[in-house]
Order: C-alpha cells, then structure tokens, then sequence
C-alpha cells in the first residue's frame, strides 16, 4: 500500500479560537463597514485574511528569537540575516526593513519619479500604490492567460515578452526606472514565473539596459512551482532553482512575512553598491539604522533561519499541497477557481459565483461578506476595491478579475479546517441567487481604500 501524504511536523502548541454564531457575524460585519480589515481577530473563526506574518514559526526559530542581539548598531543577528541572504539570493549588499511596504518605500524613493513607468507582472497592491503615490505608472505586461482563470497555464505569473518589448521599445530609458517581476504573482492568483521567462525578461532588461527587480515575497513557491512543473528542474534542488532564479535580477524587495515565515520583517538585495549608499539614506531616514532597518535582532535572527526552512522542499511540499487540497474541494462543488491552484491561496472567481450583481456593486465584496456570515471564515477582496481609482481621471477601475482571495497561513490550519472552509463556501454557492444585493461606498481613502473602505449595502 502506498502510503498517504502527512505533514513534516508536529504540534506543539494549539491557540484556541471561538467558533462564534451567523446573528454574531451578521451585527460584526455591519458595524464593520463590511470592511473585513475591521473585525476584530476575536470575531473570527478561520482567518484567510492573509497569509502576510501569519504563519507558525519552528522550535528553530524561537530559539533564535532568545538568541536575538539587540545592539542598535552591528548586531550579531543582523550578520546572521546577511549571510543568509548572500547565500540563498546571492546579494551581497542588502538592508532590512520593517516589511515589505517599507523596502519598496526606501528603493522606491531612490529609483522612481514622477513621469516614471514601471512595467511587471500584475503589481502587488502596496507596489502599485508605491509607484502612483510618487505619479509614476505601474504597466501590467502580464500574459492574457493569467485572467481567464478556466486556462490551466502552468506558469500564469509570466511577463508577454512581446507586451515588455513593445513598452520598452517605445519609451526613453530615463523613464523607465526598472521592471519589476512579482515571486509568485499575487494579483493574478498566486501564481508561478517560469525560469525560462525570467531568462527572458532579463535577457531584454539587458537589451535596453534597465535594472531587473524582482518582489519575492514567494520565492520559495516559485522555486517549487519551477521544480515541480517546468521541464529540466525536476532534479535540482529548491535552493539551486532560487539562485538560479536571483542570477537573472539586479536587486529584490521582500515582505519576509511570507516565505521567511515570521510575523515581521521586509528586505532589499542589491548588487550596486551606489544603489545601496543611496537606498542606506532613506532607510535610516523611514526604517531605522542600516543593521536593524526596523527589526529587533531577535526578528532578524528568526528570519535567518526561516529563509533556510522555507527553502526546503518537504516544508514546501506540505504547504503547497494543503492549498490544492482546498483547491480540489472547492472544484468538486462546482465553484470556479483561479486554475491551475496557486501557492499561498486559492482564488474564487466572484464573477462566476455572482455574474448577477452588478460589478459596479463589487461582486468579490460582496461573496467575501457572504462567506464571513455564513462560516466566520475571512478571506480577502483582489478586485475592483482593491483596484482603486485612476490616479488621473478618478473613476473606479474594475480589473478583469474579481477574486476572493483564501490566503493559508503557514503551518497553522489542518486538513479539517480545510474542509470547513470549503463547505462554508458550498453554502453559500448553493443560495447564490439569494444574493441580490451587493455594496456601494460611504468612505474611502485616497490610495490603497481597500485597507480602510467603509460600505453599506447598495440601494
């Protein structure tokens, strides 16, 4: 008999959670705004929210959390976080940063002005705001299988070489600060960048002579995707693929609150040691000296140490197949799901679940308060919300896709939780057409609303 998957490790420790009643989500959610960002941790059952400093550190990394240096200046950890950044990306100037907002905060303020374009493979939400923030333009040169999420593409997040040519090909270099390559590709469904594109993708930054950067927070998925679908890599091993990976790009940003599995930390690997001198000002200026750049040493330390965990292919192997796991659930009551399943989350495709409701009406919004009433399970809108306004003309853009983004933390949900959730989700699937009524806006920030928005039910 062959034997079934289990995870490579063991509990020990459990956090107890509440299961709380439908009356109780229904009042929550409404004094919320439905804004899910608003509930409190407490009014939540299974919290898909995000998967960004969620995750269950190791027995390893508490131990270096006691062995943490808090000097201010040269702290032990710090080198210790160094070395594991020549190693595993092969940069050898890097800063670390309170997260990943905070590394884009600093690079960008080097790199990007006003007029800039900075095209990439479905920016993040904090890098497109980033870039607009500073009236720079963020080009999305994804490939157009990435948003029909029925294609079973292998590697959705791969930039269309054509598109990237013809931007670069028609715009003057100065404008034009770096690409930007998303590790896996978030936006598009967590999905994956094969080697050969970002060969290819290097190959014309080279070309035109732009610097290549790549956002990392997923690496380590990517590398796993790389080695587990793309031909010729089925023999090497994770870290091999990652510094292959890291060959082909002149600097990165990472949230390290994904793939170092900590609950804080961002960074910036660069290979310019001008780029790093000019970077270093504005680190001390909004993240803190050049050896701490916003972390306690005992942070640092832990994340050294989850840069080599995550890079290790039976911790990946768990992780990745616990999500297709929720994946194939969800296929199996029929629910269209961005496919094929990406590495941190699944993505359901609100357009399909509510063609009904206008998208004027936030159709992502409205399934993602739908799934909260009905199992107090907090997923995550990736649609016209989270889209924001044009920067010039101010009108509501709405993206090709409209998800409900169910983001697994790391080592922290088991099996049945799985399964809850995706009955949950049936629920709700099978009233769909109850659902007449999406959301319209009463407040919203400038940039970045989807974090603060407050709605009420649409007239």
């Amino acid at each position: 008999m062959e034997l079934p998957f289990a995870e490579p490790y063991k509990i020990k420790m459990v956090e107890p959670i509440r299961r709380t009643t439908r009356e109780e989500r229904q009042q929550w959610i409404k004094d919320a705004g439905f804004n899910l960002f608003n509930l409190r941790s407490e009014q939540v059952y299974i919290d898909l929210l995000t998967d960004s400093g969620t995750g269950a550190m190791s027995d390893r990394q508490w131990s270096e959390i006691m062995l943490g240096d808090e000097s201010y200046a040269g702290s032990a950890s710090y080198y210790k976080l160094k070395s594991a950044v020549k190693e595993i990306f092969g940069f050898d100037h890097f800063l670390p940063t309170h997260q990943g907002r905070g590394a884009e905060n600093v690079l960008f303020s080097v790199l990007v002005k006003p007029g800039d374009l900075v095209p990439g493979n479905s920016h993040f939400d904090t890098t497109k705001g980033h870039i607009e923030f500073r009236q720079a333009t963020a080009i999305d040169c994804t490939i157009d299988e990435a948003f029909d999420c029925t294609a079973n593409h292998p590697f959705k997040g791969n930039v269309d070489l054509e598109k990237l040519d013809k931007i670069l090909k028609i715009n003057p270099k100065e404008r034009i600060p770096f690409i930007i390559v998303t590790l896996t590709c978030n936006s598009s469904g967590g999905q994956p960048v094969s080697l050969e594109n970002l060969k290819g993708v290097s190959a014309l930054a080279r070309k035109y002579g732009i610097p290549l950067i790549y956002d990392s927070a997923r690496f380590a998925e990517n590398a796993y995707f790389i080695k587990s679908r793309e031909k010729g890599q089925a023999n090497k091993t994770i870290r091999e693929i990652v510094a292959e990976m890291f060959s082909y790009a002149d600097g990165m940003t990472m949230s390290s609150k994904k793939d170092g599995i900590v609950n804080i930390g961002g960074l910036i690997g660069m290979r310019s040691v001008e780029l790093y001198q000019q970077a270093s000002v504005y680190n001390i200026m909004f993240e803190g000296f050049v050896t701490y750049g916003g972390q306690a040493g005992r942070d640092m330390a832990a994340l050294a140490r989850g840069l080599y965990e995550a890079t290790e292919f039976d911790y990946l192997e768990s992780r990745v197949k616990q999500v297709a796991y929720l994946g194939q659930k969800l296929t199996d009551y029929g629910i269209q799901v961005q496919q094929p399943y990406g590495g941190h989350a699944i993505f359901i495709d609100a357009n399909k679940f509510l063609p009904h409701i206008p998208k004027e009406e936030f159709r992502a919004q409205t399934l993602a308060v739908e799934l909260y009433i009905e199992g107090g399970v907090r997923g995550v809108e990736i649609g016209a919300i989270m889209a924001d306004r044009d920067p010039v003309t101010r009108e509501n853009r709405f993206p090709a896709l409209e998800l409900v983004r169910l983001a697994i933390p790391r080592r922290v949900y088991t099996f049945n939780h799985m399964d809850y959730i995706a009955a949950s989700l049936a629920n709700v699937f099978h009233r769909r057409e109850e659902i007449i009524k999406g959301f319209a806006i009463e407040y919203e920030a400038p940039i970045l609303r989807h974090f603060t928005v407050k709605l009420k039910r649409a007239e």
